[in-house]
């Protein structure tokens, strides 16, 4: 594991090659700088290799960065970040069981807020209603964990704030418009390219913490995830944002997927949800298509007519409006 606020000085080396990176940077210099041995800076830099960083070394010049890591590091995602609160702390994994288990065993200290987990792998991915989510190097799979001074009933915004802060990031960083399909999806092409997950703890009619899981199929092969995932429960079709051969990296669109987040989170606490619902209906590919919504007490079907502020949705069947909290649903026609 690595965090944004541990000792490591592969930060700082980092940070001192890119200051640098279009000619080398002798292991003297270096080590002056961090006031560590020779030794200890060639041993840091294999481990930066090891990373993925592309570091030419050569004896008697030093070293020097060629290309940066395409991994989300924690000291990647923080240069630059511009939130207040959420990836102030950030957590990294090479891989884990699941970044939001871990997210859960971090809600028992009460300091952690807005603190963000991140992971190459899961092996134990997990989606809404404990479905698998297959987690593999490629994608970006992170949980966020949040205290807000919110009620109970205003838990059922998350998804909605959430997929709007992820669809809103995506499009400024990639210029890719993906549609929202109720309650928690990123589909582009009617492929689920990104889903959200969220769990809470209550305490006394309030929420005492939060965790919201985001998985992205950032650079996956869609068609080995649908091999997996094709004999399970409600299997749907997925894609990938960039293609295998594009060199993107994922930094930004976390760095960007986080402010919005943080942007939108701050609306909720001030109690501006109006713009909020009509950016989200703007973007989504649910509103005025006839579904078949499956819940726990059985199946409601009708058009849907809206969504409203508390983030429910609105579904319309025989003149009667049926507001809908949590479900799954299935587009039964087009628009």
């Amino acid at each position: 594991m690595y965090t944004s606020f541990d000792e490591s000085p592969l930060d700082k080396i980092i940070t001192l090659l890119k200051s640098q990176q279009s000619e080398f940077l002798s292991g003297e210099k270096l080590s002056k700088s961090l006031n560590l041995s020779r030794a200890a800076i060639w041993k840091n830099i294999k481990k930066l290799q090891s990373l993925e960083y592309k570091i030419e070394s050569k004896p008697k010049t030093g070293y020097k960065l060629k290309t940066n890591t395409p991994l989300l590091l924690p000291w990647e995602i923080s240069d630059g970040l511009q939130t207040d609160i959420i990836g102030k702390k950030i957590y990294y994994f090479n891989t884990i069981d699941s970044t939001q288990n871990f997210a859960l065993k971090l809600s028992q200290k009460p300091h952690e807020n807005g603190s963000v987990i991140i992971a190459e792998r899961q092996t134990k991915g997990r989606g809404r209603l404990n479905r698998k989510w297959v987690s593999p190097k490629g994608g970006i799979w992170l949980s966020i964990l949040l205290r807000p001074n919110f009620e109970l009933e205003q838990t059922s915004l998350f998804p909605m704030i959430t997929s709007l802060a992820l669809s809103i990031a995506i499009e400024k960083t990639l210029k890719i418009k993906p549609e929202l399909k109720w309650p928690n999806d990123l589909m582009i092409k009617g492929k689920k390219v990104a889903g959200i997950l969220i769990d809470v703890v209550i305490e006394s009619n309030k929420i005492d913490y939060l965790v919201i899981g985001v998985g992205i199929n950032f650079k996956i092969q869609p068609s080995k995830i649908s091999k997996l995932i094709k004999n399970t429960q409600r299997h749907y079709e997925i894609t990938t944002l960039v293609k295998e051969k594009q060199d993107t990296s994922p930094v930004e669109l976390v760095q960007q997927f986080l402010l919005e987040l943080e942007h939108l989170y701050n609306n909720v606490i001030s109690n501006s949800i109006k713009d909020i619902r009509k950016e989200w209906i703007k973007r989504s590919s649910t509103i005025g298509k006839n579904v078949t919504a499956t819940t726990t007490t059985g199946l409601l079907r009708g058009k849907v007519v809206g969504i409203d502020e508390g983030g429910a949705l609105l579904l319309s069947n025989k003149g009667k409006i049926q507001r809908l909290l949590a479900g799954d649903i299935t587009y039964t026609n087009s628009k």
